[in-house]
């Protein structure tokens, strides 16, 4: 089983390692007391040889010394000589009692027994050891002898007078007793042996009569050596030296010396508990010290894993805290300053991912997850959300032609007063260019149109950069949860299809409807089916003249565009123009105007109708360097010649690139074309870039010209232009002349020419000739401009 958790791994590591070192430690003292106890023993019984053999020795000297006493005596030698028996015994006991001696023998010379206290009443019979008393004539000789079965130590020494005439023989009894006083004196176990032809028997013995019967089956063979050898008594193992003491052709008696291992081994049982307790005890110690050592280490890596995977759940709050001076310390702190690294960073990267760095506002991302947010808490119900969705009216004009430096300080701007003026909003973002949005919560009776007005309030206020007045307005479209669109997606749509309905209609800000997507979709529509409308001819062109308020004479006609569709009928150009000029699809819509109109002057010439033909061009044909090429081939295809052909550019059409713009219009004024400035007075233009533009015509807005009988503020301001077009060369000509009162008040003020409805409304071609025919090519009898014209002629425009 693998241990996965390492505090468990230190522990049993620890732990095993500290056992093996008191199994090995253990062992190897074990085998040092069992070696050390052998050793003791055999040095005890090598002691215990030598005390045995001093032992028995000092006994043969004893005896031998009473026996000389007993051998002087003259009243024991006078019983011999007169073979008195009885005093011969008595002498004996006596003697033998005083010394302690356990046999008392008289042989004579010829080797018979004469008393015996072994055996008082016995007969004389031979002495049974023979050699012990003839190898010893004149001194004394001792030796281990069994009699009646009994082993005695004996000595025997001549009686002499002065000639030997007998021996007296003496012995100590070699038994039990003996055996136990060499046991107090060896610390042996002492025993006696005699190997006879019957078998091994013991004589005595420290032993009990079953360790006896054990002794002597483990008696090893006869030997005259002293043997060394371990025999095992009562299942007890013993070191013992057996020990030869006499030998004869019969029988030899042994003493055998041993002591028990186990007892020797006694002596290092204590030392072996001690070490068994303190193996225990350093056991014990080393778990405990183990699990301390352990958990000192796996608790601050603990903390260090905790730390780690709160860093990964993006949790930079806590601190790592580990306190140590360690390594773990060094890492718990690098693990900080890596903590509030990632921190940083992460914030700089969330800054990055979810603000605005222009304007510190929240961006797009930001925005619609706060809306997402926002809609999901709705939809568990409590306050409702509004969006509203806004851009900047003129920004692109600011930025393109003061630089983008300019446009970030209307940014910026614009954003700290959507803070000043809505800075209880949920968000404010700015998704990007000049687009903002802004989320409001609310409780339903809040009204967001004022909210709206005062945003647009706030933005009416120029915008001074380095003392210069920058005017941008805003056109915001408002939409509604759930009312306009349950999720962010559909309500960022709709709020977006507001805006842009606001701002067609220079409404200021629109609240979203159904309407305007219908709207949409239509002129989406209406886009894709614009190109089978110019492969299919059903766009036409209709010419409204313009008339000379000083000659009444009509030499000018303006083309405008119609598309008949065989579905919708006649679609005006509110419709589709704005669609085609965001789509780009304007630039093949103008080059159908313009070789329509060319096409249409040069046969207006054919037929002796000289007409100057002015086409409006946008903003993105100006920015078309092929433009005066294809005006030119048109002039030639059809012989017209290039003064025929008027261009009426807005005053946007040029701002938008000025030095683009210059060098087309140069191009065309060099060909000869007329050049117009088309809508004067609604655009930003600048005079000093007018008077750099080679044109040679100035019409006024219509929204002027339609005021000026009823507003005596616009009438000085037509005045005003109209001077300001006279004294830079210009013709000026006033569109949207509607009624008498108009036409007669731009007479007086010396405008040069006027084109409405009150002289005519726009006609096809034909129409157009027949009534200039009719009227002789001038406007002879103006009349009263009626409703109708009026409401038509707006439209038409």
């Amino acid at each position: 089983m693998r241990i996965q958790r390492l505090q468990t791994r230190i522990i049993v590591f620890f732990v095993a390692l500290l056992v093996l070192v008191q199994v090995l430690a253990f062992t190897f003292v074990n085998a040092a007391n069992s070696r050390n106890a052998q050793t003791k023993v055999a040095e005890e019984l090598n002691i215990g040889r030598r005390v045995f053999a001093r032992q028995l020795e000092q006994n043969a000297e004893k005896l031998k010394l009473s026996a000389r006493v007993l051998a002087a005596d003259f009243a024991f030698r006078e019983a011999i000589a007169t073979h008195d028996t009885g005093t011969i015994a008595s002498v004996l006991a006596n003697h033998g009692a005083r010394i302690g001696a356990d046999a008392m023998v008289f042989v004579d010379l010829d080797g018979t027994v004469i008393s015996d206290t072994l055996r008082p009443q016995s007969e004389a019979r031979p002495f049974e050891y023979p050699a012990l008393i003839k190898a010893n004539k004149n001194g004394g000789s001792a030796s281990l002898e069994v009699l009646d079965g009994r082993a005695f130590q004996l000595v025997a020494v001549p009686v002499l007078a002065p000639l030997p005439i007998g021996w007296v023989v003496m012995g100590f009894a070699v038994d039990d007793t003996l055996a136990r006083d060499l046991r107090q004196l060896t610390e042996l176990e002492v025993s006696f042996a005699l190997d006879a032809p019957a078998g091994w028997r013991v004589l005595a013995s420290t032993l009990s009569k079953e360790d006896q019967q054990a002794l002597l089956e483990a008696m090893p063979p006869r030997s005259s050596e002293v043997t060394r050898l371990v025999m095992n008594i009562a299942n007890d193992d013993h070191q013992a030296l057996v020990i030869p003491l006499d030998d004869n052709d019969d029988a030899r008696i042994v003493a055998v010396l041993h002591r028990s291992l186990g007892s020797a081994l006694a002596a290092f049982e204590r030392l072996r508990f001690t070490l068994i307790v303190l193996a225990g005890f350093s056991l014990v110690l080393s778990i405990v010290g183990s699990v301390a050592v352990a958990r000192n280490i796996t608790r601050p890596l603990e903390t260090l894993a905790n730390a780690a995977a709160r860093i990964e759940h993006g949790d930079y709050v806590a601190p790592v805290n580990v306190q140590r001076a360690d390594e773990i310390g060094v890492l718990a702190s690098s693990l900080n300053h890596m903590r509030g690294g990632i921190a940083d960073r992460e914030k700089r990267i969330l800054k990055l991912a979810y603000e605005d760095p222009l304007t510190d506002l929240a961006n797009r991302s930001r925005f619609n997850n706060t809306l997402e947010q926002a809609i999901a808490q709705c939809n568990q119900g409590g306050v409702r959300r509004t969006i509203l969705m806004m851009d900047l009216d003129r920004f692109k004009y600011v930025n393109d032609t003061l630089g983008h430096g300019v446009g970030d300080h209307v940014l910026r701007e614009v954003s700290l007063r959507l803070q000043h003026t809505v800075g209880d909003a949920e968000c404010i973002a700015r998704l990007g260019g000049d687009e903002f949005a802004i989320l409001v919560n609310h409780t339903g009776q809040a009204d967001l149109t004022e909210t709206a007005r005062q945003i647009i309030t706030a933005l009416e206020m120029p915008i001074l950069y380095e003392g210069q007045p920058l005017d941008v307005g805003t056109s915001i479209g408002i939409a509604h949860h759930p009312e306009h669109g349950r999720d962010a997606q559909t309500l960022l749509r709709n709020a977006d299809i507001a805006m842009y309905a606001a701002k067609r209609n220079k409404t200021g800000f629109a609240v979203y409807d159904p309407h305007y997507d219908t709207s949409q979709q239509e002129h989406l529509s209406l886009l894709g089916e614009l190109r089978r409308a110019v492969e299919q001819n059903e766009l036409r062109l209709h010419y409204q003249p313009k008339v000379s308020l000083h000659s009444a004479h009509v030499s000018a006609v303006e083309a405008l565009i119609r598309w008949e569709h065989p579905a919708r009928g006649l679609v005006p150009p509110s419709q589709f123009i704005p669609f085609a000029e965001h789509t780009g699809y304007i630039k093949l819509l103008t080059r159908w105007v313009i070789r329509e109109a060319v096409r249409q002057c040069g046969a207006w010439l054919r037929e002796g109708l000289t007409l100057q033909v002015s086409v409006n061009i946008s903003a993105r044909d100006l920015m078309n360097r092929d433009l005066p090429e294809h005006v030119a081939a048109l002039l030639a295809e059809h012989d017209v010649t290039p003064g025929l052909l008027c261009l009426e550019i807005t005053e946007s059409g040029f701002m938008e690139d000025p030095a683009h713009a210059q060098k087309v219009l140069d191009r065309l004024a060099e060909l000869g074309v007329k050049l117009s400035i088309d809508d004067y007075g609604t655009g930003y233009s600048s005079l000093s870039y007018i008077m750099k533009l080679p044109v040679q015509e100035l019409k006024i807005d219509q929204s002027f010209i339609s005021r000026m009988a009823t507003d005596t503020e616009i009438s000085t301001i037509v005045r005003s232009t109209i001077d300001l077009g006279h004294n830079l060369g210009l013709q000026v000509v006033a569109e949207g002349v509607e009624d008498s009162a108009v036409w007669n008040m731009l007479r007086s003020l010396g405008c040069d020419e006027a084109q409405g409805y009150y002289m005519s409304k726009p006609l096809e071609p034909a129409a157009l000739a027949r009534w200039i025919r009719a009227n002789h090519g001038t406007f002879e009898a103006p009349q009263p401009a009626t409703d109708t014209a009026r409401s038509v002629g707006a439209q038409a425009r």
